[in-house]
């Protein structure tokens, strides 16, 4: 009998883990993916692969809980109005790079972002968006502030409706 009981606390034990690890690395909401476009100030182009996130609830979640988050992808949020924005990093443990980007879609701040650090990053300006990605992604492909970001097919971010 106590040979079962150990027996069944270890398969609990290990059951629990394996769990615990596909819900961490889990997404909670099946955000659209949509490649965005990066028009540097020397012209050429950088594509980030976004989820978008334009509803509250998918904001207030951002990438929270996600361990990996891979080279060229991030998340484009998406505000129905221009305000000074502010993010934080509460359970979130990957470092992110975040770009504050005015509603003509013109990147105004670029700041980095530490894993579960719940000081606010704030925007020196108004601001419509902010697109998230792993921290240095921008500086390693050269994206910098007044470079200018688009939708795929050319459209200001602005056309993106799903409030």
């Amino acid at each position: 009998m106590k040979k079962e009981v150990i027996s069944f606390s270890v398969l609990f034990l290990v059951l629990t883990c394996i769990s615990c690890f596909f819900s961490c690395n889990q997404k909670k909401f099946n955000l659209p993916l949509e490649n965005l476009i990066i028009t540097k100030q020397d012209g050429s182009t950088v594509i980030v692969k976004s989820e978008l996130a334009v509803r509250e609830e998918e904001r207030n979640h951002g990438f929270m809980f996600r361990k990996k988050i891979p080279s060229g992808t991030g998340m484009l949020f998406a505000f129905k109005n221009d305000r000074v924005l502010a993010f934080w990093m509460k359970n979130t443990p990957h470092p992110l790079s975040i770009a504050y980007i005015d509603s003509n879609g013109i990147i105004r701040d670029i700041l980095d972002m530490q894993p579960y650090d719940e000081t606010s990053i704030v925007s020196s300006c108004y601001v419509r968006y902010a697109l998230e990605v792993p921290q240095g992604w921008f500086s390693k492909v050269g994206v910098s502030v007044g470079d200018i970001v688009n939708r795929e097919d050319g459209s200001s971010l602005k056309t993106i409706v799903r409030y």
